[in-house]
């Protein structure tokens, strides 16, 4: 069945459940058969003509459904809801649900990669990931996110974890991983073999630091970037989080 992730303001009427499953093969026939589970909620969730308040935000996995089909948007068996309501000086709204799962999938095969082309002394491992981290950084994504998306989450070996984020501070944080990869794959190619397996090294370390710690380098230069106003860095840290520590869910 498909769940729907409760925000905290709204738990009082679930019977302080953070988690429901509901069933439903769209966004709109689930989010129906919450309110029937929970008479509660409707109040909160609709108006008086049945359609959905402006401020409440429903987001299937990491993707805003208004962007998609709406209460239209078909859902899967395992499928993630997440209601998110937009509150007056409450949540910050430049912020937005950031799959943490996909960012720890896409550091995990960083660092395999590169270990195993350290092993192999392989500099086609190593431009394999830096030709992936250029590619979603251009994109705007996790580079290895479609092994996430595609084969992890279906089959349940990896579950979201969406938490209120900025996605910028990730993205540079992944484009300074690629200038390093491509650095380190041009030393290799030069026969520089001592620079090309230091670069890789950095990038496995802080790689690790940010999977294992929870501290992403990468985002701490982007928010100290943009404390001195350097154009294109827009972002604040989320509140009360220590800038480029991971955001508590």
């Amino acid at each position: 069945m498909a769940s729907i992730r409760i925000p905290t303001p709204l738990r009082p009427f679930t019977d302080g459940l953070s988690q429901i499953d509901v069933s439903g093969d769209t966004v709109g026939a689930a989010l129906r058969d919450l309110t029937t589970q929970h008479p509660g909620l409707q109040q909160h969730l609709y108006n008086d003509g049945g359609e959905l308040r402006p401020f409440v935000n429903v987001f299937l996995n990491s993707e805003d459904v208004r962007h998609m089909q709406g209460e239209d948007t078909a859902i899967e068996a395992d499928s993630a809801l997440r209601i998110v309501p937009s509150v007056a000086g409450g949540q910050d709204e430049s912020l937005h649900p950031v799959d943490h799962s996909t960012l720890s999938v896409n550091q995990t095969f960083i660092i395999a990669l590169l270990l195993a082309g350290f092993i192999a002394n392989s500099w086609l491992l190593v431009a394999v990931v830096a030709l992936v981290m250029t590619l979603g950084t251009l994109l705007g994504v996790p580079g290895f996110k479609p092994i996430y998306r595609y084969l992890l989450k279906p089959i349940g070996i990896v579950k979201p974890n969406v938490i209120q984020d900025n996605i910028e501070p990730h993205r540079f944080s992944q484009g300074l991983g690629a200038i390093f990869t491509l650095g380190s794959t041009a030393a290799l190619l030069a026969g520089s073999a001592i620079l090309g397996w230091v670069l890789s090294w950095i990038v496995i370390a802080l790689a690790a630091l940010n999977l294992f710690g929870g501290f992403c380098v990468g985002c701490f230069v982007y928010y100290w970037l943009q404390r001195f106003h350097i154009p294109g860095f827009i972002k604040t840290p989320p509140p009360n989080t220590v800038p480029g520590m991971r955001p508590q869910g």
